[in-house]
């Protein structure tokens, strides 16, 4: 078995990211960089025309069960139940994210005690508030989740919260298992070997929106950009990208968290004349979308992320956003996983995460029980090992089954495939490209796999 070693040199970390991603797919106020033009309607992005989705293009295959039948006793057995925390938002700028994560782990702890628990103990969930960065209610949470003696705490979903409490996690000894964080930041991070994460690297979602911009006929390209990690990491990778494949980045426009007034940053975009622009953004989206197209923007031009690819059927005028497109890291949710969060909570309109969160609570389970322990330094020693080369499996239960036959696994979950590299990154991952309805609905097109390598 190969194991992570609790402390990993910060250049091992930097090449196990690598400097390429190899694309298996389907298709394809701050500072500023504009040029000069006049900001008027008839100035404004018409649109561009994406290719069509190739039928049966992309998706995941489900992962293989592994093991049928009840599952086995515990071959060992532990004095300590494992309890987690999640750290997940369900105030601030990313509270839409909250509601399926929060479901998807619960969703899983759910089905590992009915699989009998770990180590022959039922497992523990302790939810708390993450915020955003506006607040300390993060750091708050953490030290309230830290003084009920949790072993790892999955989340945060803000990739800038993150970095206020990942020295106060793993610091304590505590997993750190984000379902959302996507800043390559993390992936040199001296967290002590602790700091793990379900979700793909902006690397990743950078490259593969970057292409499919350039892919839509797109020649220039304008951004609006949250100035955090997760808004600057992005936007980098997908200016890299865009003009790696043969595009101009004309405009980039910045403003902070907090921010209220977004017309100097609309007006400077489009006084660049882009072809196509990218909103980097949480919820920010509701203001800066009906700027965009009160001046004419057509919403074929635009293209978000996962931080605001949301429902957004009551905050506009039905049609606002008929065409425009944007990426979230992950598999689609399939229907069957979605009537089970449904089960859980039954108000849930968007999926975002939700597998990613399901896998984060699988894998520490699994982790822990081949660890034999419920510590959180030994199961991030393992975390790596349940990922990868052994024999598939797909969810607790017929994972762990095969544990306690012995045998080595490999597990592949909602999410995707997971296996992760010794710095704690999916090494390979999907991403789901969506096309909002007239409805102003998200609804799945394609999805276009690729590794960090």
């Amino acid at each position: 078995m190969i194991q992570r070693l609790q402390a990993t040199p910060r250049a091992a970390k930097l090449a196990a990211l690598g400097v390429g991603v190899a694309l298996l797919a389907t298709a394809c106020g701050g500072g500023s960089s504009t040029s000069s033009g006049s900001s008027s309607a008839s100035a404004a992005p018409q649109g561009v025309a994406c290719p069509a989705p190739q039928s049966g293009s992309g998706g995941a295959t489900a992962a293989a069960t592994g093991a049928s039948g009840s599952v086995p006793p515990a071959t060992s057995t532990t004095d300590t139940p494992l309890k987690l925390g999640s750290l997940l938002p369900t105030t601030g700028s990313l509270a839409f994210l909250g509601p399926p994560e929060i479901a998807g782990v619960n969703l899983a702890v759910k089905q590992v005690n009915d699989a009998g628990g770990v180590l022959g103990k039922p497992i523990e969930v302790i939810h708390r508030d993450s915020g955003d960065t506006k607040t300390d209610i993060a750091t708050q949470s953490v030290t309230n989740l830290l003084g009920q003696n949790v072993s790892a705490i999955i989340g945060a979903a803000s990739s800038g919260v993150s970095k206020t409490v990942i020295n106060q996690i793993t610091g304590a000894g505590v997993v750190q298992f984000s379902p959302a964080n996507t800043s390559p930041d993390f992936t040199t991070w001296d967290d002590k070997g602790l700091y793990w994460r379900t979700a793909p690297s902006d690397v990743l979602q950078g490259r593969v929106l970057g292409n499919y911009i350039a892919s839509c006929g797109a020649q220039t390209l304008g951004m609006i950009v949250l100035n955090d990690a997760y808004g600057t990491g992005l936007q980098k990778n997908i200016k890299d990208a865009f003009q790696s494949a043969g595009g101009k980045v004309v405009a980039e426009e910045l403003f902070n968290e907090g921010d209220s007034q977004f017309s100097t940053q609309v007006d400077k975009v489009l006084a660049a004349k882009p072809d196509a622009i990218a909103l980097i953004t949480f919820d920010q989206a509701k203001q800066i979308v009906p700027l965009l197209t009160g001046k004419g923007v057509k919403p074929t031009s635009m293209f978000m992320v996962d931080g605001n690819t949301s429902d957004y059927s009551k905050d506009f005028q039905a049609g606002t956003l008929k065409g425009a497109q944007g990426t979230i890291p992950g598999t689609f949710a399939k229907d069957d996983f979605k009537k089970q969060l449904l089960a859980i909570d039954p108000s849930l309109k968007d999926y975002s995460y939700a597998g990613e969160s399901w896998d984060a609570v699988n894998l520490i389970a699994l982790a822990a029980e081949e660890a034999k322990s419920t510590k959180g330094v030994d199961i991030a020693k393992h975390l790596k090992d349940v990922s990868e080369g052994g024999e598939k499996c797909g969810d607790f239960a017929s994972c762990v089954t095969l544990l306690r036959q012995g045998k080595d696994i490999d597990y592949d979950g909602k999410s995707g495939p997971v296996t992760f590299s010794d710095a704690g990154d999916p090494t390979e991952a999907y991403i789901g490209i969506y096309q909002f309805d007239d409805k102003n609905v998200p609804q799945p097109i394609k999805e276009e796999y690729g590794k960090l390598s």
